[in-house]
This record gives C-alpha cells, sequence and structure tokens, in this order.
C-alpha cells in the first residue's frame, strides 16, 4: 500500500501533461509499471537512473523510482512527485531510502496498484481544479429542473467553459431529447453500467454526444433504469476531473446512485414553484438531499400564489434563495425543433444563468 513520507503532491496545471519518468533496471518491475502506465493511458519515459538530458527529471510530472534503482538517484535534485516502488513488504530500509532520494510516497507492489493507476492517470490527464459541480432538483414534478439543468449547461459553454450536462433520471425523458439531440452518436448511462474503478474523463469526453457546444450523458430508449452507485460514482468523479462545469439533473428521490451525485455536487438548485403545495413538497425533498447536500439554494418559479414572493419561499423552506427563474417562451418541447433551454443569449432564462455562473464561479475562486 502506499504510504505518505514528507511532500505534496506537485499542483497540477491544465492541460494534458504526458506520462511520468520511470528509473529502474529491474525488468519484471519494469513490466508492471509499463502495464500501469498502459492501464492510466499514458506513455512513460524509461531511465536506468537520472536522465541525461538536461532538466528531464525536474520536468516530468511524475517520477516512479525503482527500489533497485534508488541509490543511483539519491544525488538527483529534491522535487515533488517521486514514488519509491518497491516488492518486499517486510523490507523496513526501504523507508530510509525513501527519505534519502526524498520520496512523497512508498508503494509496495501489487497492493498499491490501484493507487498508482489513478495518479499516473492524473498527471497523464493534467488534472488541474476540479468542475464546478452543479445539480438541479425539482420540489415537485413539473417543476422546471431540466430545463434549468439544459439551461445552466447551454449558458455555461456559451460563456466558453468546458461543460457536460448529466442526466441523472432515468425516467425523466431524456435530457438529450430536449436538447434536440436523441439521434445524435455517442454512448449513453448504460454504457457506463459496469464501470467500477477509475474512467478517464478525456475518454469519457469523447465518448459523449456533443449538442450546442457541450458533452451530455443522457439515457437511451432501452430497459435499463439503474446503473450500479460505484459506476456512478466513478464517471461524475470523471467528469469533474476535466475542469468547466457540470450540471446534474437530479430525480426528486434519492437512492444510492443519487447519494453518490449529492456527495460530489459543490451547490444544490431546488426548483420550485410558488405555491404552498409545491413549497410543502420541496420541504421533503429538501429534507433528504440535505442529508448529503450540504450548499442546498431555492429557485424559485412563478407566477406567484397571492401571498408568496421569491424571499417568502426560501424563508419557508429555511434555504438561502438562488433568485427567480424567470419563465421564457418558445423554448424546445419534446420534438417540436423550438430553441432549446438558454440558447436565446439575451433571453431572461440566459440572463439569470450567466448571474447565477458569476456568483458561483466567484464563490469557488474564493474558496
Amino acid at each position: 500500500m502506499p504510504g505518505t513520507v514528507t511532500h505534496d503532491p506537485p499542483p497540477a496545471a491544465g492541460g494534458r501533461q504526458g506520462g511520468p519518468l520511470i528509473v529502474t533496471e529491474d525488468t519484471e518491475l519494469l513490466d508492471d509499471l509499463l502495464r500501469l502506465c498502459a492501464a492510466a493511458g499514458a506513455t512513460p519515459e524509461v531511465h536506468h537512473g537520472v536522465p541525461e538530458r538536461r532538466g528531464a527529471w525536474e520536468a516530468a510530472p511524475l517520477v516512479l523510482v525503482g527500489d533497485d534503482a534508488a541509490r543511483r538517484v539519491r544525488g538527483a535534485v529534491r522535487r515533488n512527485g517521486v514514488v519509491l516502488v518497491g516488492r518486499d513488504q517486510d523490507d523496513s530500509g526501504v523507508w530510509r531510502r525513501a527519505v534519502e532520494i526524498g520520496a512523497d510516497h512508498v508503494l509496495v507492489l501489487p497492493d498499491g496498484e490501484q493507487w498508482l493507476v489513478d495518479r499516473i492517470a492524473d498527471v497523464a490527464e493534467g488534472v488541474g481544479r476540479p468542475a464546478l459541480t452543479v445539480g438541479v432538483i425539482g420540489g415537485r414534478g413539473g417543476a422546471g429542473a431540466s430545463t434549468l439543468a439544459c439551461a445552466l449547461a447551454v449558458t455555461a459553454a456559451r460563456e466558453g467553459l468546458r461543460t457536460l450536462l448529466v442526466d441523472a433520471d432515468p425516467l425523466g425523458g431524456g435530457l438529450d431529447v430536449l436538447l434536440g439531440g436523441e439521434a445524435a452518436e455517442g454512448l449513453r448511462w448504460p454504457a457506463f453500467a459496469a464501470s467500477r474503478g477509475r474512467v478517464g474523463g478525456g475518454a469519457l469526453e469523447e465518448s459523449l454526444p456533443e449538442l450546442h457546444g457541450l458533452r451530455v450523458l443522457s439515457w437511451d430508449r432501452g430497459d435499463c433504469v439503474a446503473v450500479p452507485p460505484q459506476a456512478v460514482r466513478a464517471v461524475l468523479a470523471a467528469a469533474r476531473r476535466r475542469g468547466g462545469a457540470v450540471v446534474v439533473d437530479l430525480p426528486r428521490r434519492v437512492d444510492e446512485g443519487i447519494a453518490e451525485v449529492l456527495a460530489q455536487l459543490d451547490v444544490g438548485l431546488l426548483v420550485v414553484p410558488a405555491e404552498l403545495r409545491a413549497v410543502a413538497a420541496a420541504g421533503r425533498v429538501a429534507s433528504a438531499v440535505g442529508m448529503v447536500l450540504r450548499d442546498l439554494r431555492v429557485a424559485v418559479r412563478g407566477p406567484y400564489t397571492p401571498g408568496l414572493d421569491d424571499r417568502e419561499v426560501a424563508r419557508l423552506l429555511g434555504l438561502p434563495l438562488a433568485g427567480e427563474v424567470p419563465v421564457e417562451s418558445g423554448l424546445r418541447r419534446s420534438g417540436d425543433g423550438g430553441r432549446p433551454p438558454g440558447a436565446a443569449a439575451r433571453g431572461p432564462l440566459a440572463r439569470f444563468c450567466t448571474a447565477f455562473w458569476e456568483r458561483a464561479l466567484t464563490e469557488a475562486g474564493a474558496a
């Protein structure tokens, strides 16, 4: 298993960084490390000692030093992102050698293989700031949560953010339909049902339908209406690693899979029509969602019942007010050929979404 010695890993920058540097003469260990690099989608550079090429040691995003090579790299420039890899679980001297070369971690194979695959994949993908991830959920049926989720995603993409829209409601009819892309090529949720370990962020993005400048993960028209929680966790984690914005359209029920989604959200928006029955229903939804999601805000949609306004709805629910969701005519309905939500840049819905992203991104930057 991996163990921490002294340093934090090097900060990763956006963009693809390439594979790690491997330093070893142990052919069996090298075979294992090459196999793990292949599993992570990375192509490494291999040397028997510190590379002679100037700056190669310092510039590598990750350095994997075989225990056999520790003595040969002892005089190398100290840097973050060095992992000492061995095989002998009972060799207590490995910790001394790790300190001598300034390693961040000690890894013993085969126990630490999954950790190492994840670490290699992180540097290969150039993991930086994770995506700002927003979930949208209706306080009652027909509240307009899917419309708002689509509008947020379309607006984020128009503002230049890498954007993924995730349909987490298998019974909602499909966000690809709402965006007019039900026939678009690409994978849907059932294709990821068998995912267990890490899903590559780049591979996920490239496999999904692209509509209106964003990627969409929705449901097909088959019988599959559930994906195992571990697959949901792996897919959403991959989406977050790509950065930008992830918008999730949530069902009103909270099962194990939805709990995995809620745990990875930064902000939740509860869409509530301004009527007393909707507020009562939304209170039950908020209670269930709030057990997992800490930052849940209410977005109120008119028209208003006499005696209610957006602030009163927020007060009754005990939630912060995200604002009033405007009504916009001419939106796409299933198969009618209209424009998708948020497509009219100067429309009231797009203006609401633009203001939301400005606030959310500012808050995320200050966090």
